[in-house]
C-alpha cells in the first residue's frame, strides 16, 4: 500500500481500496492518468483518513475509459454534462470524471457551460478550483503529488488562498473560505480577502447559504478562525442581524470556540459511556447540536436571531428554538440558581434546560467573574441535574384518566384543574401523583 509524508513529517498510509489502485493500474496500462483530487489530498497531506474517493481520469476518452470501470461493478453515466461516471461496487463507490473548465454564462450556481477535455494538463484543469490548497492531485497508484498552484506551501503557511481569477464565478465560494477557515486553521490571503469583497451572496439559495454555515458551526475545527474570516471579508455588513458578544467579536469567537470544545467533549462522553460532568445526561441529538451551535453563533444578536434563520433555513425547528433559546439566555437571572419553581418553569418553556446550561457554560468566564457569580455555569448545571430538568421539562402529574376516575367530566373544569394541579407541581408543593390525586380529591 502506498505511503505519503504529511505535513509534520510524518509517514502516513491512507486508506485506500485495493479496487481503486487496480483500476487505477488498468488506466495507465490503456495509456491514460488518474488522481485524486479535491479534499482526499489535503486530508492525506494532513494526516486525517478521508473516504471521499474524487478521481480524475486524464489522456482517456470516456468510450476507453468505461469498459475498464465495467470489469469492477456497474457504471452510471451521472453526470453527462460534468462528465462524471459513477461506479458501483460490492461496499464502495466511486466517482471518475474527465478534467474539464467551466464558463459562467448565468445567474446562480447553475449558469455555467462545462467543457470536458482529457488532454487537458492538470494544471490547467485546477484552475477551475477554488483554492490552492484543494487544487492538488495525487496520482495513482503511488501518490505522486501534483501541485501546480503551491497548495502544499500555503497549507504549511495555515494560509487560504484562491487560484485564479474563475474563482469569482461562484459567490458560494466566500462562505467556503469561511468553514475552510474554521476546519483546517487557516486565515485568508489579503488578496483573496480583497476578490471576496467584491462578491455578493445574492444569487445564491437558502439552502446553499444553510449548508455552509453548518460546515463552518458543526464540523470539528476552531471556529473563532472561521468568524475571522467572516470579519474580514465584511459578511457582517451582508448579514447585519449578526451581532458582536455584548460588543466584542473576539468575545463571540471565543463563544464559539468554547461551544466545539463542550460538543467534542459531549460526543467524547457518549462514545465513552458515562455522563456529562456528574450529571447524567442524554447525548445531544442532531437537532439539538445544531441548535447549540446556531445560538452560540447569534449569542450576541438575541433580538436578530428570528430574521437571520428565516434567511438562510427551512429548518423549523432552528427557527422555532435558537430564538426561544436565546430569549431565555439574555433575560436569566444568576438568583436562579436557587429558585426551583423558576427553574421548572423554564424547562417547560425550552422542553429541558440541557442546552440553555451549555449557552451558559459557553460564555466567555470572564462575564460571570466580573459580576461575582464565577461559579454560576456550574451551578445551574447542577442545579438542573438535581431537579431532573436537563433533559426534559416536568410532565403534569395529573391526567385526565385520573380525574375521570374520581367522577370529573371531560370539560373545562378538569382542564383548569389540571393546570392548576401542574402549577402546583412546579411550585413543589405537590410531589407525586398520589399528591396530585389527593389534591384533586380534596376539592370535589
Amino acid at each position: 500500500m502506498p505511503t505519503i509524508k504529511t505535513l509534520a513529517g510524518e509517514t502516513f498510509e491512507p486508506d485506500l481500496p485495493r479496487r481503486l489502485l487496480s483500476i487505477a493500474g488498468e488506466i495507465r496500462e490503456a495509456g491514460g492518468r488518474a488522481f485524486l483530487v479535491g479534499g482526499w489530498v489535503r486530508d492525506a497531506l494532513l494526516g486525517r483518513t478521508c473516504r471521499d474517493y474524487d478521481v480524475e481520469v486524464y489522456d482517456l476518452t470516456q468510450d476507453e475509459l468505461v469498459p475498464i470501470l465495467k470489469k469492477y461493478g456497474r457504471t452510471n453515466l451521472v453526470g453527462k454534462a460534468f462528465g462524471v461516471i459513477h461506479l458501483a461496487m460490492k461496499g464502495l463507490s466511486l466517482d471518475f470524471s474527465f478534467p474539464r473548465t467551466e464558463s459562467k454564462v448565468g445567474y446562480g450556481h447553475r449558469g455555467f457551460v462545462v467543457h470536458t477535455d482529457e488532454k487537458l494538463s492538470f494544471k490547467e484543469a485546477a484552475l477551475r478550483r477554488d483554492f490552492t490548497i484543494n487544487a492538488m492531485g495525487m496520482e495513482l497508484p503511488e501518490l505522486t503529488l501534483c501541485d501546480p498552484y503551491g497548495g502544499i506551501d500555503d497549507l504549511k503557511k495555515g494560509l487560504l488562498r484562491h487560484v485564479g481569477p474563475a474563482f469569482v464565478e461562484d459567490s458560494l465560494r466566500i462562505l467556503r473560505g469561511v468553514q475552510f477557515a474554521s476546519r483546517f486553521a487557516l486565515r485568508l490571503a489579503p488578496e483573496t480577502i480583497e476578490l471576496c469583497q467584491t462578491l455578493s451572496l445574492e444569487d445564491l439559495s437558502i439552502e446553499r447559504l444553510f449548508e455552509e454555515f453548518k460546515k463552518w458551526l458543526l464540523k470539528p475545527g476552531k471556529p473563532s478562525l472561521g468568524l475571522r474570516a467572516f470579519l474580514d471579508i465584511k459578511l457582517n455588513e451582508f448579514f447585519p442581524e449578526v451581532s458582536p458578544l455584548r460588543g466584542s467579536w473576539e468575545d463571540l469567537g471565543e463563544m464559539l470556540d468554547n461551544m466545539e470544545s463542550l460538543r467534542r467533549n459531549f460526543a467524547n462522553a457518549e462514545a465513552a459511556g458515562g455522563a456529562v460532568g456528574d450529571a447524567k445526561c442524554a447525548p445531544l441529538s442532531d437537532d439539538q447540536v445544531m441548535e447549540f451551535a446556531f445560538a452560540s453563533f447569534l449569542s450576541g444578536s438575541p433580538e436578530t436571531s428570528l430574521k437571520f434563520l428565516e434567511r438562510i433555513t427551512n429548518e423549523s425547528h432552528l427557527v422555532k428554538n435558537v430564538p426561544l433559546l436565546l430569549n431565555a439566555y439574555s433575560e436569566l437571572d444568576f438568583a436562579i440558581v436557587n429558585d426551583a419553581p423558576a427553574l421548572r418553569r423554564m424547562a417547560v418553556k425550552l422542553g429541558g434546560l440541557k442546552l440553555l446550561s451549555l449557552l451558559v457554560k459557553a460564555t466567555p468566564r470572564k462575564y460571570y467573574a466580573a459580576a461575582g457569580a464565577p461559579e454560576f455555569p456550574e451551578q445551574l448545571w447542577q442545579a438542573a441535574a438535581s431537579l431532573d430538568l436537563l433533559n426534559a421539562a416536568p410532565q403534569p402529574f395529573l391526567m385526565g384518566k385520573m380525574l375521570m376516575e374520581m367522577g370529573f367530566k371531560p370539560g373545562k373544569q378538569m382542564g383548569e384543574t389540571i393546570k392548576q394541579s401542574f402549577e402546583l407541581q412546579l411550585d413543589g408543593k405537590i410531589q407525586n401523583a398520589e399528591d396530585a390525586i389527593a389534591w384533586a380529591r380534596s376539592r370535589t
